[in-house]
């Protein structure tokens, strides 16, 4: 039986009495968005989709509501198994509905568990419960997802240049359509000229990360308010169902989203944190050169959704100040993303147990670093840590476990070197993003420290050593305290690492940081001492 938009008000309406439902109903609210209502009773939520064709979704017939119904359920339980129940027909009639009952199907309704909206990470936030914990969690669970997320075959087009310069083509075209854009037609022209510089130089590694495997089933529209905190797990609801193009995308479009989510609440600490714990476990540091064009391009749509908000008829005045204030500040961002500081390339000097890895990952979030990390990479290399395109294992993997004096092995002559060949590698794309990237690394040898400085001069960023220092005794000390820790450098490596250990040179102080990690420390000073360098740095 089919039903229209009238009738289905008229359903909705007979949804809101206690005696529909088999289980206890409690007061009955319903939330309805422009395509679907959502009715919450008891410890339950039915979601009915909207008999609506807006263009880019069809839910106009029955058949249709089920199958996009059925898909829904099927892709978000990947990420939110314990909140998706099912898909339930509705029978009888609009007036009289009953749910499960025997009679002619009228609607079907995804059944899931009710959470409280406190759970969702946007409310969290404003009460300032979101942690550090929190977005560790999520970094890992999204790293996990993309890792074993099904890749696009080469027969689509998804993730294709044409296919992502057609998704931002389109953003432009309907800004330009909304009342409220006229005030910054100047603004929204320099970001298309950016985006169509930014593409066109971008072209070839769009291409390598579609033929790469790079292009996913994703989740699609993950943001902060749909993450939520379920039983001290990250779930992601609400993903994407009824349009493919906006699911198989490149897994960094989706990371954006998130970190831009993240910069529009000013909470730049949480963006880069989150960033740099789903790198490190998916070591994708190649594609920082197309993240910031991802992170203009979220910006854009959301900027977009706010110009089409403010236009609708019927909203209040403040609701169209909010909204036209939002996209105002949606442009901003964007625009800052397409006019990044220059960024530094830094280096850390110091032994196994100084404090590099701990220290620098509070640096990280004061500055919006990306860190690299020569313990988490050395394993990659070897093949005891995964990644995108690789079987992913835990970060703290004991070596041990794979080789009897692996130890030794990972950190010889032949394995640094090899290790600093990558991450100078891994440096330079992230510096082609122009990201300030943190090598987490001993840099025992005066050769391994040039060759970076080089990379620097090359690059046009200034330099800086980070030298990381504390007593024999407390690097000691550290070592045998160290518990669930990547790095593998035992006190057997530390030895070796003190007896080859060398001042720096004279031509390297100018560039050089001095932490004494047996003090307090401050990382708001240390940034402003980074600042000041890069600020004054001038390409010789």
């Amino acid at each position: 039986m089919e039903i229209d938009i009238r009738q289905q008000s008229i359903l909705i309406d007979s949804l809101m009495h206690p005696d529909v439902f088999n289980h206890p109903s409690g007061t009955i609210t319903c939330i309805e968005t422009h395509i679907s209502w959502v009715i919450l009773a008891g410890d339950y939520a039915y979601k009915i989709k909207k008999a609506c064709n807006l263009g880019f979704l069809d839910f106009s017939t029955l058949k249709k509501r089920r199958h996009f119904c059925n898909e829904e359920v099927r892709l978000n339980r990947r990420l939110a198994a314990p909140l998706y129940i099912g898909v339930i027909p509705l029978t009888g009639e609009p007036e009289q509905p009953g749910l499960r009952g025997s009679g002619t199907i009228i609607e079907y309704a995804i059944k899931m568990i009710r959470f409280p909206q406190q759970a969702q990470l946007d409310h969290m936030l404003i009460h300032g419960k979101l942690e550090t914990r929190h977005i560790d969690a999520y970094a890992q669970m999204i790293a996990d997802f993309h890792c074993a997320a099904a890749s696009a075959s080469e027969e689509t087009d998804f993730g294709d240049p044409a296919h992502v310069d057609h998704a931002v083509t389109q953003v432009f075209s309907q800004l330009r359509r909304q009342p409220e854009a006229t005030r910054y037609t100047a603004l929204i022209n320099d970001l298309e000229d950016w985006c169509a510089s930014a593409f066109k130089t971008l072209t070839p590694l769009f291409e390598h990360r579609k033929h790469s495997g790079f292009i996913r089933e994703c989740h699609g529209d993950m943001h902060l308010r749909n993450l939520v905190w379920f039983n001290e797990h990250p779930l992601a609801f609400d993903c994407l169902e009824f349009d493919p193009d906006l699911r198989w995308i490149d897994v960094l479009s989706e990371v954006a989203f998130l970190v831009m989510d993240l910069d529009y609440r000013r909470q730049h600490r949480l963006a880069y944190r989150f960033l740099n714990a789903y790198l490190e476990r998916t070591g994708d540091y190649a594609g920082m050169p197309v993240l910031r064009f991802y992170l203009v391009y979220r910006a854009l749509v959301r900027a977009m959704v706010d110009a089409i908000r403010a236009a609708q008829p019927g909203i209040s005045p403040a609701e169209h100040k909010e909204a036209a204030q939002a996209f105002c500040s949606y442009l901003e961002l964007a625009q800052s993303y397409c006019r990044p500081a220059i960024p530094s390339l830094m280096i850390t000097h110091g032994l196994s147990g100084s404090g590099k890895s701990t220290l620098s990952q509070l640096l990280l979030e004061q500055t919006g670093a990306l860190r690299i990390r020569s313990d988490v990479e050395r394993k990659r290399i070897f093949g005891l840590l995964g990644g995108l395109n690789m079987a992913n294992t835990a970060l703290n993997t004991d070596a041990g476990a794979y080789h009897p004096d692996s130890a030794q092995q990972l950190y010889s002559r032949t394995a640094n070197t090899r290790t600093y060949a990558t991450l100078k590698q891994l440096a330079e794309k992230v510096l082609e993003g122009r990201f300030p990237v943190i090598i987490d690394a001993v840099f025992l040898h005066h050769e391994e420290r040039t060759e970076f400085r080089a990379l620097a001069l090359r690059m046009q960023a200034p330099f800086i050593i980070l030298a990381f220092t504390a007593s024999a005794n407390t690097l000691r000390q550290r070592i045998r305290e160290r518990k669930n820790d990547v790095s593998d450098a035992d006190l057997a490596v530390l030895e070796m690492q003190l007896g080859a250990l060398k001042p720096l040179q004279d031509a390297e102080l100018p560039h050089h940081i001095v932490i004494d990690t047996e003090q307090p420390f401050d990382a708001a000073q240390l940034a402003s001492a980074i600042e000041r360098i890069s600020t004054g740095f001038t390409a010789d």
